[in-house]
């Protein structure tokens, strides 16, 4: 086997830090929304006709869906792996809207998170990380599926803020669980080493078939920092404009990797 075809080991998470993480950036978007007025849940956000009514019912389901999963019966083994999920979520995105907009209209948002945040904090913390649950695309261990949430978390507290002008804090477990998650996937989605990836302080991957860098300063280098590169990799921000603005900077004849995003939409 060539070098550049070599699968990179599978990054490992804490599962405990992980449910810590989703705790942590459930509770400063329980703080955000708690604050909001009628007219600030009535904006519109990036994401098609949502308000920032049904984001929030978003939310509340992407952590909802961890007590959902325990209380099924526990699949035997697991079905999925950890990067697999980014780009299968696309394919769920029509179910999500109906139930999203069903939440939405029954429910008040406030109360709504908040319930969910209990009945996270009365199933989760007592399950260990390698307990299976069925979740979408297929079975995996609580510890995978929790990093999934905080990938979830993370980039629709970033359209929230967006919605609201405003800022929102970012756990730094969530941040960093997400921005290297992403850049897996885009290794994953690309193998080779040709490119290298530098997301400081959290990733640095190599993916595009081609010489491999094995020391010294690679000829083909993309750098960005978390958020820009979450916005990237979750298409809420174009490979273009994120040059123009001078968000990333890419150097080597290679290192155009605008064809290869969004890795998760």
């Amino acid at each position: 086997m060539s070098p550049a075809a070599r699968t990179p080991r599978p990054r490992r998470y804490d599962p405990a830090r992980t449910r810590a993480a989703v705790m942590s950036q459930y509770a400063h978007v329980r703080r955000a929304v708690g604050a909001l007025t009628p007219d600030q849940l009535a904006r519109p956000t990036r994401l098609g006709d949502w308000t920032v009514r049904e984001l929030a019912a978003h939310l509340s389901m992407v952590v909802g869906s961890v007590a959902r999963a325990l209380q099924l019966p526990a699949p035997p083994e697991p079905e999925a792996a950890l990067l697999d999920w980014p780009s299968a979520t696309a394919q769920y995105a029509t179910g999500i809207d109906e139930r999203v907009r069903e939440l939405a209209a029954g429910n008040d948002p406030v109360e709504l998170l908040e319930r969910t945040a209990e009945e996270f904090d009365r199933l989760v913390p007592a399950e260990p990380g390698d307990r299976v649950l069925a979740c979408r695309p297929g079975a995996m261990p609580l510890g995978d599926f929790l990093v999934t949430r905080c990938v979830e978390l993370v980039v629709h507290t970033d359209d929230l803020a967006d919605a609201l002008g405003t800022e929102i804090p970012f756990d730094r477990q969530a941040l960093a669980a997400t921005t290297r998650l992403l850049a897996d996937a885009l290794a994953a989605t690309a193998p080779g080493g040709s490119v290298e990836v530098r997301v400081p302080p959290f990733a640095v991957v190599q993916c595009v078939e081609g010489p491999r860098h094995t020391r010294g300063t690679p000829p083909n280098v993309v750098e960005t920092d978390p958020l820009t590169w979450i916005r990237l990799a979750t298409g809420r921000l174009g490979w273009a404009a994120a040059l123009d603005a001078a968000a990333v900077t890419a150097s080597g004849e290679r290192a155009d990797i605008g064809g290869l995003l969004p890795v998760m939409s």
